[in-house]
């Protein structure tokens, strides 16, 4: 086997870099040997993303994100589908709000090219706050993105089933279960460097003190770098990435699949002149379409994460094809365009859901629901899917 420890990368928010930086024999005059990021990034790339666009990108994330937590958890939308959407918005607002302090530091700021100083745990913090809890918070939205697919294809596909798997109590167990092994999954990440002070020259500055990054002894006596990196990164691969991505393309397609039965009984319901029922079909069926585009949007996103994941796997444990330039590069793209998408999903929301739409004008302009009934504009209020509220049918969303 490769000796993996040269050539481990680190899938953070930002970057992914050659553990060459971690080796503990490397020289200590080094320009490789501390914590410098522009040795980590394509700078030329990275400052005007993360250092010009992503405060917008950090500002609009907030107050959507924000935004939906304050529509979701009205008395009349808390159900089973809502409160996982208002993890999913937790867990993204989170991803990019950590990093935040440090990319502005870094990028807006202009400080990239200066080492990191170890004074106040300065090195220990970029890493938590760049690379480990974005990835916690991550992984935790895939995977409650997945839980928002299955569960809707119960609902859609399975309805008597739902009745027993989809109530509030269960999901909201399944929410904590998936931030419990998704912090578990990250635990050790929070312990696997060790930062030690060390004096070099840089620029015309004798004895500056930076952080000298090395693997901690736990790792390196007890268990190994390559049993380590190996077991992280596989797992990481196949529960975190290949699994999910597969599993929602597929739960993808048989919704679609759903939804154009549902549509053509709906064509039906409506030649037969069954209104109420139509009406009610139509809007499950605009809840099964919001969701669908909400999870293609995800994987449009995730995909190209998950391929360079799993080149880099490749690459580490079998036969070197990855160039670690290229490497970079290409996840510092994957993961700016899925901070992006980010904002979309209350677009998303305000695009194709009635009652996200009402519940948010009521938000701002008090009575706008009331008025808009009286307009003859819409139905109900409390607009429901196949039945009273007290039923596990679900909320229109």
């Amino acid at each position: 086997m490769k000796d993996m420890e040269e050539k481990y990368i680190f899938e953070g928010n930002t970057t992914i870099y050659n553990f060459s930086l971690l080796d503990n024999t490397t020289d200590r005059n080094s320009s490789l040997d501390y914590l410098n990021v522009t040795n980590e990034v394509p700078i030329q790339f990275a400052q005007p993303m993360y250092g010009y666009i992503m405060p917008c990108l950090l500002l609009i994330t907030i107050i959507a994100n924000t935004l939906i937590v304050v529509v979701l958890s009205k008395r009349h939308m808390r159900t089973p589908t809502n409160a996982v959407l208002m993890a999913m918005a937790l867990s993204d607002m989170f991803t990019l709000l950590f990093p935040a302090p440090w990319l502005f530091y870094m990028y807006t700021f202009g400080n990239h090219y200066k080492p990191l100083s170890p004074v106040g745990g300065a090195c220990y913090a970029w890493s938590i706050m760049n690379e480990v809890v974005p990835a916690l918070f991550h992984t935790a939205s895939i995977w409650l993105t997945l839980a928002l697919a299955v569960q809707r294809y119960i609902y859609v596909c399975h309805a008597p089933v739902a009745r027993t798997w989809c109530t509030m109590p269960r999901v909201l167990k399944c929410i904590a279960w998936i931030s419990f092994i998704a912090t578990l999954h990250q635990s050790t990440r929070f312990i696997d460097r060790d930062y030690l002070p060390v004096n070099i020259s840089w620029g015309n500055q004798e004895n500056v003190t930076v952080c000298r990054v090395q693997i901690a002894q736990w790792v390196e006596k007890g268990i190994s770098p390559d049993v380590y990196f190996i077991v992280y990164y596989l797992f990481r691969v196949v529960f975190v990435h290949a699994v999910p991505c597969i599993s929602l393309v597929a739960l993808n397609l048989l919704l679609f699949r759903a939804l154009r039965k549902a549509q053509e009984k709906r064509d039906k319901l409506f030649k037969e002149n069954r209104k109420s029922e139509c009406k009610r079909l139509r809007d499950s069926n605009c809840t099964t379409l919001m969701l669908i585009v909400v999870v293609t949007v995800f994987l449009v996103t995730e995909i190209p994460l998950a391929v360079v994941t799993v080149l880099h796997v490749i690459s580490s444990s079998v036969t070197e094809i990855l160039d670690y330039s290229v490497a970079n590069a290409l996840v510092l793209f994957t993961n700016f365009f899925i901070i992006v998408s980010y904002p979309i999903n209350f677009a998303i929301y305000c695009g194709m859901s009635r009652q996200f739409r009402e519940t948010f004008k009521e938000l701002f302009i008090r009575g706008a629901v009331q008025v808009t009934r009286r307009n003859g504009g819409g139905s109900s209020k409390y607009s429901l899917v196949n039945g009273p509220r007290t039923s596990t049918n679900e909320t229109v969303l």
